[in-house]
């Protein structure tokens, strides 16, 4: 479900594991954990996935590209493109008593689902599965250039979002 974003899309990966796995099941030699072999078969459904859908690009994928954060920055000057101060990050008050908690947690599931499909593949492909950006633009067929601007506007946008719905907020413990 984190890969895919997607409940529906996420139970056919499942299912069309599975199916690979009864098919091919004499390529099982058993030098692995039949649930090590399984969440390979499953890796590679969800790489599928992706290579199939980095051909097409959404709409809702080129108006997330415009610039906008540029009004946080400094235009011009001695200090062009340092963040505007009162508009820059602000710092997690206690970052380890947030990172254990359900509702963060939760918080930061609804603002990546947010994130426009490529983009959102893109940071949690690079962020949370750890893969190579060599991989990364392979897979979804992007050029570096263009996986570094998704990544830093994946992380602007989600900065955007936990500030406004997690960090914001004063009915929740930072």
């Amino acid at each position: 479900m984190m890969r895919l974003r997607d409940v529906t899309r996420a139970e056919d990966a499942v299912q069309e594991t599975f199916l690979a796995a009864l098919k091919g099941r004499k390529g099982f030699a058993g030098r692995s954990a039949e649930k090590s072999w399984l969440v390979g078969i499953l890796k590679n459904k969800i790489s599928d996935y992706y290579r199939k859908a980095s051909r097409e690009t959404s709409f809702s994928d080129t108006e997330f590209y415009s610039d906008e954060e540029s009004d946080r920055f400094v235009q011009e000057g001695l200090f062009k493109d340092a963040w505007i101060h009162e508009l820059g990050p602000r710092e997690w008050s206690s970052p380890g008593a947030s990172l254990d908690s359900d509702v963060f947690w939760q918080t930061f599931r609804d603002c990546s689902n947010k994130l426009p499909k490529k983009v959102g593949a893109v940071f949690t492909l690079r962020e949370v599965d750890g893969i190579e950006s060599k991989e990364i633009c392979a897979l979804l067929n992007i050029s570096e250039g263009n996986l570094w601007v998704m990544l830093h506007r994946a992380r602007m946008a989600l900065r955007r979002c936990m500030e406004a719905n997690w960090f914001g907020r004063k009915d929740l413990p930072e």
